[in-house]
């Protein structure tokens, strides 16, 4: 793999996900490239084991590396000077799914926390809850046994990681892997806590 900070920072938190053995769903992850601007951004999806495919319960993770980020990085790779920090522009989307009907967002707020733990020197803000509603296509109507209407809910979660001098000087070192183990670890447990809500979910295909 390429020798960057920020495939580093994408291991780190590999290894942590792993770590708290949670499933990656490996066709929902992406590496894209804006060409225009220049960002980069890496997304992928975790769920908890025997969730099956999909999962009803996931986390979508999506890492933005901005182009100034880049630009500070390569001025200390070429003349190592340090003058802004690199940072990593973090979302987190836990979404509950597959539901009968629709979940009752004051018992989600209940249950998971405005803020996360401390990762590096910030914690991810809670963003707020969206519903969501998936109606059958029409032309399954007519069926003898319809497609039931599928339920969502989505808690967002944003925030940014900046990167510590030593991490940008050696992108191996063991602080990537603490500050994001930290971050694994607490997905996981919150993904349990939505799980024991008790919430009604339709029957697997």
């Amino acid at each position: 793999m390429l020798d960057h900070v920020f495939t580093d920072a994408i291991s780190a938190l590999r290894d942590a996900f792993e770590s708290a053995f949670l499933e990656r769903q490996a066709f929902e992850e992406h590496f894209q490239s804006d060409v225009l601007s220049g960002d980069l951004t890496w997304e992928t999806s975790y769920g908890l084991p025997g969730e099956g495919e999909p999962p009803r319960i996931v986390a979508h993770i999506t890492f933005d590396w901005p182009a100034w980020s880049q630009a500070a990085y390569r001025q200390w790779c070429l003349e190592e000077i340090l003058e802004q920090r690199p940072a990593i522009e973090m979302e987190i989307v836990l979404r509950v799914q597959q539901l009968v009907g629709p979940a009752d967002p004051k018992q989600i707020s209940a249950t998971v926390p405005e803020q996360s733990p401390l990762v590096g020197d910030d914690r991810l803000e809670r963003a707020g809850l969206t519903a969501e509603v998936g109606y059958p296509d029409p032309g399954d109507i007519d069926t003898a046994v319809p497609p039931p209407t599928e339920h969502a809910i989505e808690i967002n979660y944003e925030g940014l990681y900046e990167l510590a001098d030593e991490t940008v000087a050696d992108g191996t070192n063991s602080l990537l892997d603490e500050h994001f183990g930290v971050l694994g670890s607490w997905i996981a447990s919150t993904l349990v806590k939505l799980g024991d809500l008790g919430l009604d979910f339709l029957p697997n295909d």
